[in-house]
């Protein structure tokens, strides 16, 4: 039943369809009370009967309203009203009203050619900070997917749908015969999602925590960035194979391969198991976030506006290159950048003349940087020290050295360290702790902080 201009919800007064899908309408429509447009999306009469479809739709609505996040689909109100239908009868229809948004789905993003690696990155951190929202809830979303997400005109993300939402008691905000109801269709054993985004858990029929959604979110990242589902397959039981057990294709960019660090990032995000996956969304959004701002990485600064020529070279450089060619050059700029902060803050006499200032920065002779990696260097923000990644008998060890010491001391507990970076302040240091040797570093990762205190 399609709902004509001017029929009226309650205090909603429909304008114009918007679009419809598998479980009703979506209309643009005029709320009379505070004089705003709104979207109000109504059940299909067909479903309005069916008591499993009604609950979803209803569990929609209360999940949604429950969250209040930037990144998440406000939910204003939800109701039934009668509405006369053309042959004169008379039909509750239910619906839910929400923010008008404008723009397209990720899907319809998507379908207008594959994003930049920096846009990418950039909705991934907005669809894991949404998530992590949620989760803090109780509320795991488990159909995370290019169509539930939205992306309005001025960019911003939107994590759409929470129809198949399930909800951890422990934590839910709801309580009583409500929660009995909203939970009451994940029991261990049914297969719930869509097929392509599902975690293994979901496939195998087991109950979903946070870590699916972490899941699904790295198979949006891939096709983000590769423009393909990493395990799509053309029937339904060879895409439920592919996501239990086939690794994770390379993802190809048209000027290179994928920086090392976004690469581990969304690798760790498909790992088969989910004790070996970002434990929680807000730790996915960390990742992503550190990997965007460390240039150091071969990555870029997601929160800038136009992207330039070094940031695309950046991009497209390969997560394996030459080090053993650039990374001394790398190291000799990056230190002469360091002491040009340090004899900025020095103090000038009356004339304004300053003295010419050498410095020698001699690097242990057992802990020489480890060239193989690409990733071995960062200087902290107040250039008055830097971390650098060295070479030792037991593997890679991050090592710090202080502008005001002559050693380089090894940081306890960053051995197996790449990819460090300082957070604002330099109070501490965070890195990618890897196992095994360089060629077998894509497994396994984690990601690690420590404070720097002390000597």
């Amino acid at each position: 039943m399609m709902l004509a201009a001017g029929a009226r919800l309650g205090p909603y007064e429909v304008i114009a369809p918007l679009g419809a899908g598998g479980m009703g309408e979506v209309y643009r429509a005029r709320d009379t009370r505070l004089q705003r447009n709104v979207a109000v999306k109504v059940i299909a009469p067909a479903f309005a009967n069916d008591p499993e479809r009604l609950r979803r739709f209803e569990q929609e609505a209360h999940a949604a309203a429950a969250l209040s996040h930037p990144n998440i689909l406000a939910v204003h109100d939800v109701g039934s009203a009668p509405v006369v239908q053309a042959e004169g009868t008379t039909a509750v229809v239910h619906y839910v009203v929400s923010e008008l948004l404008e723009g397209g789905t990720l899907r319809e993003r998507l379908q207008a050619g594959l994003l930049s690696p920096r846009k990418a990155v950039e909705y991934a951190i907005q669809m894991a900070n949404g998530l992590a929202a949620a989760h803090d809830k109780g509320i795991v979303h488990r159909d995370l997917k290019p169509e539930n997400v939205f992306v309005t005109s001025d960019d911003r993300v939107k994590i759409l749908d929470f129809g198949l939402a399930k909800l951890n008691a422990a934590e839910s905000p709801f309580t009583g015969s409500t929660l009995a109801t909203m939970a009451s269709s994940t029991e261990p054993g049914r297969v719930m999602g869509t097929m392509g985004y599902m975690s293994p858990e979901l496939v195998r029929g087991q109950t979903a925590d946070p870590r699916s959604d972490i899941f699904a979110l790295g198979i949006v990242l891939f096709e983000l960035l590769a423009g393909r589902n990493p395990f799509a397959r053309e029937t339904a039981p060879d895409t439920m194979t592919a996501i239990l057990k086939e690794d994770v294709p390379e993802i190809h960019l048209s000027d290179g391969s994928l920086p090392g660090g976004l690469d581990r990032v969304v690798r760790r995000c498909l790992e088969k198991s989910r004790e070996q996956r970002f434990q929680s969304a807000r730790d996915l959004a960390f990742a992503l976030e550190a990997v965007s701002d460390n240039r150091g990485t071969g990555a870029f600064a997601a929160k800038s506006g136009a992207v330039r020529a070094d940031d695309a070279q950046a991009f497209t450089a390969p997560a394996r290159w030459s080090a053993g060619r650039w990374l001394p050059w790398v190291l000799a700029a990056a230190l002469a950048a360091a002491l040009l902060l340090v004899w900025q803050r020095v103090p000038r006499g009356a004339s304004g003349q300053a003295g010419v200032m050498r410095f020698t920065i001699k690097l242990p002779a057992d802990a020489p940087a480890y060239l193989e990696l690409g990733a071995s260097l960062a200087i902290a923000p107040d250039g008055s020290q830097f971390v650098y990644v060295a070479k030792t008998s037991h593997g890679s060890q991050l090592y710090l050295r202080r502008m005001d010491d002559s050693v380089a001391r090894p940081i306890p507990g960053a051995e197996g360290a790449e990819f460090p970076f300082f957070s604002p302040d330099a109070s501490w240091v965070g890195f990618f702790s890897i196992s095994g040797q360089a060629g077998a570093r894509l497994a396994g990762s984690a990601l690690k902080k420590l404070p720097l205190t002390g000597g």
